[in-house]
């Protein structure tokens, strides 16, 4: 067990800032790694690696959250919702969820650290759709297999002003 007693000296305020680092640290990483891979093998080999990586990393993050924060397997949209607030994106990116109807979530992602990185350099936006549909259904389904995820928009798709992606999670009629 890691010696936890430099964390039980800091304040609120600078736990929360390491938590915010840390998320901006492994998505430093993430990006790195990516374009490594990138600069060896192209791009379309690269996202291939990383939807690999996402569809085992997306699973484990959901599972932790849901038992560090005591979400039990099945809990429906409510138990997703809370689980993307609870998600490293939540952390350093500007997202929402808006109920639709009692049987769909609307997750939308107004401000994204990758994109806007990106637009800063005067790049074209980056195509995460294809890794998005892998991350976002694999997470969803490990709150709970029953929820089915539909992507609304997301690049390499034109979207509006207001988000760079948005998600639709749906239970399906008689669940």
């Amino acid at each position: 067990m890691p010696d936890r007693s430099i964390l039980e000296t800091m304040s609120k305020s600078q736990l929360i800032d390491l938590l915010e680092d840390a998320a901006k640290n492994w998505l430093a990483h993430d990006g790195l790694w990516f374009q490594a891979v990138e600069g060896r093998f192209g791009q379309e080999a690269a996202i291939g690696c990383d939807a690999d990586a996402w569809r085992q990393f997306t699973v484990i993050e959901a599972k932790r959250i849901m038992q560090r924060h005591g979400i039990a397997e099945g809990g429906g949209l409510k138990a997703l919702e809370r689980a993307l607030a609870l998600r490293l994106y939540a952390r350093i990116n500007e997202q929402a969820a808006k109920w639709i109807d009692a049987r769909t979530l609307r997750f939308e992602m107004s401000a994204c650290r990758v994109q806007e990185a990106r637009q800063r350099k005067g790049l074209p936006d980056f195509p995460c759709k294809s890794v998005g549909i892998v991350e976002y259904g694999g997470f969803a389904r490990a709150i709970d297999p029953r929820i089915e995820t539909r992507c609304i928009a997301c690049p390499p798709d034109e979207h509006p002003a207001e988000f760079w992606c948005a998600w639709e999670f749906t239970l399906p009629r008689g669940e």
